[in-house]
């Protein structure tokens, strides 16, 4: 038995038994007759707002993945934007857009929806003191011509706009949901099939069904979502029929569940290690080079995820098609350092049950090289501050590079950039890199975009920027009687109007 398997096996136990614990926190999830439907819908979602549910926040995804809220458009399972509260939309020129706005909507308050209260919605999001990341660098002009029409002019071309503006981060809400203090509230302002009625903090939140929604009535009377950011909470959970659906499921829980209740979906997602590059040791190529030198993904893979991922070559995995076969050359030409007796604080969360067992191994392999290695481990509500504001010299974290757009050009404009307002971990400013990036977003989506994506995901490892560990996928637990999940590489589908438990 490996060292890092050993040591989840000696705290199981008491893990155990606080999930099991945990299972009385949930609602009772039976048919709600009141509400004329079948079975509330109890998820055990992996990761606690750090926002509030801020629609403006990583959050976002939470509320497009219990379909409380909904943008303009959604992507399909290619990556391609598709009709959601827009039905069509046209390019006009190479800067100007028009959007054909879905008739009979109302937003979950009873107001209307209509052309002005997109542009009211697109413009909040415009003006915000800490603007959506999918907006970062974007300049918007917006008009309604008439009620079912938004014009949109970008101030330069963006041939991803639809997809950009499928982001969750963008969900059209009433104009109730945006307060005079500048903060802006999903509860019962979305236009989705499921209402948010409660917010427990950060613990739970509470949807029922909103019967006023423009399309088909939702199958389940509403959604129980319990945060349970311990992995072996969650599949205990799963188990003991607490939950219907537990997302994220750990690879160490995997033996002591039924096979059945296991969906493993591949995922545009790496999990890396980012040096600070603007503070500290690594700060300095050389070290970052002599890092990258002794760190072993394969091990990791082996160890931790017991084969239930991939070694990371890139930035992009297997669940980006079409970038093993455009992948150039990504070594680093940087020689390694003496980091003999180089004190550094390797951080990183417990939301993601993997990333502590991934500190343990890197810790080991960095020592092999020198580096005196303290960690810091929290909750990513508790760490994202300082991890954000560059006062770690390493954070291991996990990240979709297709969150915002699709296109994976957003994701690097967001986080590695020097005006960046995502993921900041690398703390980079390379007005090379920058450039390059700027380049990449003017291309059209096809094979010159990809291309010039590459080419970027080249620069980031050559220079020793970030080293990519592992290319994940994800597992989804679904208790025997659920029908519809949606099992979404994105990560911004869960519960539709289409989905049902039977108990």
């Amino acid at each position: 038995m490996n060292h890092v398997r050993r040591r989840a096996t000696m705290t199981g136990a008491l893990m155990l038994a606080s999930a099991l614990a945990l299972t009385g926190c949930f609602a009772g999830g039976s048919a709600d007759a009141s509400a004329g439907g079948g079975a509330r819908i109890r998820l055990a979602m992996a990761i606690a707002p750090s926002s509030g549910l801020s629609p403006y926040s990583d959050d976002a995804s939470d509320l497009s993945r219990w379909d409380a809220t909904e943008s303009l458009a959604q992507l399909d399972e290619s990556g391609n934007p598709q009709p959601s509260l827009a039905t069509s939309w046209k390019q006009i020129d190479d800067k100007t857009w028009e959007f054909a706005i879905r008739t009979g909507v109302t937003f979950q308050d009873g107001t209307k929806l209509d052309a002005k209260a997109v542009v009211n919605s697109l413009q909040k999001a415009l003006d915000a003191k800490t603007r959506p990341s999918v907006l970062g660098g974007i300049d918007l002009k917006l008009s309604a011509p008439d009620d079912s029409t938004v014009r949109i002019v970008t101030a330069t071309s963006d041939p991803v706009l639809p997809a950009r503006l499928s982001n969750p981060q963008l969900a059209i809400l009433s104009a109730a949901a945006y307060k005079a203090d500048g903060t802006v509230s999903a509860v019962g302002t979305g236009t989705g099939p499921f209402k948010i009625t409660n917010v427990g903090g950060t613990s739970t939140v509470t949807l029922d069904r909103y019967d006023g929604y423009w399309g088909q009535k939702a199958k389940a009377a509403g959604i129980d979502v319990t945060f349970v950011t311990d992995g072996t909470a969650r599949a205990a959970a799963l188990r003991s029929g607490a939950a219907d659906i537990a997302a994220a499921l750990p690879v160490s829980q995997f033996s002591l569940m039924d096979p059945k209740l296991l969906h493993e979906v591949p995922m545009p997602r790496t999990t890396s290690i980012y040096f600070n590059n603007s503070k500290g040791v690594f700060a300095d190529p050389s070290m970052r080079a002599a890092a990258r030198a002794v760190l072993d993904p394969k091990a990791i893979v082996s160890n931790v995820y017991e084969g239930h991922a991939d070694a990371a070559q890139g930035l992009f995995g297997p669940a980006i098609p079409w970038a093993k076969d455009l992948r150039g050359n990504t070594a680093s030409s940087i020689a390694p350092g003496d980091a003999k007796g180089k004190q550094i604080t390797l951080a990183t969360y417990t939301d993601r049950s993997e990333l502590p067992e991934d500190a343990v191994l890197v810790q080991q392999q960095l020592e092999k090289a020198g580096f005196v290695v303290k960690q810091d481990i929290r909750q990513y509500s508790n760490l994202s501050k300082d991890a954000l504001h560059g006062a770690f010299d390493i954070v291991i974290g996990s990240r979709s590079s297709a969150l915002d757009t699709g296109d994976p050009v957003g994701y690097l404009r967001s986080d590695y950039t020097c005006k960046g307002t995502g993921y900041v971990l690398a703390q980079l400013c390379n007005p090379e890199i920058d450039q390059a990036i700027a380049n990449a977003s003017t291309q059209k989506l096809g094979p010159d975009r990809q291309k010039a994506v590459m080419g970027v995901e080249a620069m980031l490892l050559q220079q020793d920027v970030v080293v990519p560990l592992v290319n994940e996928r994800a597992v989804q637990g679904e208790a025997a009687g659920v029908n519809g999940a949606v099992r979404d590489p994105y990560e911004r589908r869960l519960v539709t109007n289409e989905t049902t438990v039977a108990r």
